[in-house]
């Protein structure tokens, strides 16, 4: 029956290609949105994930870490006391206007921490040494900012908030979801960029646990300690800063309808072509259920049709997705295809193409076998 299935379909092999293309695209479709969704969830959170911490403090119903609201810092004092604490540091995460070469202004959130190595952060260092932040009024871009602020190297100057800094190195894979360039600071120098805010202040305390510790119990600690305060485990804190992008930007529904049309368009290809050739072959499946055949194999062979239009297609829409990387990342996007989700978009692309083929199956399991006889 497979021989058959497959005669049927290559017997108009112009159309047959087109339904695999229209397959692939609807594929590519969704594996791109979807790819381009994941990885701008990972941009949300990137940061909370590399750094080196297991809790983090905040200010009372901080929405992401892109937005934290300032406290005293001396609450860092409070938390190091807590039995189960192995260290814990002030972490600023705050936004400045950097003036370019250009006499153009854009801005830059920066992370600032007093020691960077004890963090390890940031994790992707091209060139220079984060320890070294301590030392001047220095900073560290990371290499995507070049798409913002153009080309940059080490021993180049930069003005944040009208105060002239050196550039002292780079790193890389550290962007922010609003795209927005990030920088690394030493902790004071960047109270000093922002003193109304900033003065003895901080965004967040993050805190490394002993190996013996139990996280609840020094969660609950801190919590009593800083009862005005919100304390985070770092996957809590990472998936609140993607669920804000996610509800405040409207970008789940928008992948979601994107997803379902590109879906769809697969869906309709796939049943006009299945029924379009269901008709042309009436008289071949005729001959199937005169010789024998009932419903269900006659049934099985638009199965296989729609089966093979979903691998074939499938596979011109992964390669198609694969090619689509590195232009992607020459535009500076990043789209995260996993195994996880390929095989999610494999299995649903056979569940809709043999679900287009329903209505084919209908068709045929109302042909009369008298048909081969007539005329």
């Amino acid at each position: 029956m497979i021989d058959l299935a497959l005669k049927m379909l290559l017997d108009d092999k112009p159309r047959f290609a087109a339904t695999v293309l229209g397959v692939g695209f609807a594929v590519a479709l969704v594996l791109v949105q979807v790819g381009l969704f994941y990885g701008l969830l990972e941009n949300a959170s990137i940061t909370i994930d590399r750094l080196d911490a297991e809790l983090w403090v905040t200010a009372r119903n901080t929405p992401n870490v892109d937005f934290g609201n300032p406290f005293p810092e001396n609450y860092v004092q409070r938390v190091r006391s807590v039995p189960g604490v192995a260290w814990a540091d002030n972490l600023i995460v705050w936004y400045a206007m950097v003036m370019l070469p250009t006499g153009a202004n854009e801005s830059v959130v920066y992370y600032a921490l007093e020691d960077f190595r004890a963090w390890n952060f940031p994790w992707n260092i091209e060139s220079g040494d984060p320890a070294l932040l301590r030392r001047g009024r220095y900073a560290m871009f990371d290499a995507s900012a070049e798409r913002r602020f153009g080309p940059f190297h080490a021993g180049e100057y930069r003005e944040f908030q009208g105060r002239r800094l050196k550039i002292i190195g780079r790193t890389r894979e550290a962007r922010s979801f609003t795209t927005t360039p990030i920088a690394f600071l030493d902790y004071r120098l960047a109270q000093s960029l922002s003193p109304a805010e900033l003065d003895g202040r901080t965004t967040f305390i993050v805190v490394k646990l002993e190996p013996w510790a139990n996280a609840e119990a020094v969660r609950r600690e801190i919590r009593r300690r800083l009862p005005y305060n919100d304390v985070h485990t770092k996957a809590e804190w990472a998936a609140l800063s993607r669920n804000y992008w996610i509800e405040s930007t409207g970008l789940g529904l928008t992948i979601s309808l994107t997803a379902t049309l590109g879906a769809l368009v697969g869906v309709v290809v796939v049943a006009q072509t299945l029924y379009a050739s269901t008709m042309e072959h009436l008289t071949e499946f005729g001959t199937v259920k005169a010789l024998g055949g009932g419903n269900l194999t006659v049934s099985g062979i638009v199965a296989e049709q729609a089966s093979f239009a979903a691998v074939l297609g499938y596979g011109v829409g992964l390669a198609l997705t694969q090619g689509l990387v590195p232009v992607l990342s020459r535009l500076d996007m990043k789209m995260i295809v996993g195994p996880k989700l390929a095989a999610l978009v494999f299995v649903g692309t056979q569940a809709l193409c043999l679900g287009a083929a329903l209505v084919s199956c209908r068709k045929v399991a109302t042909v009369d076998p008298a048909i081969v006889f007539r005329g």
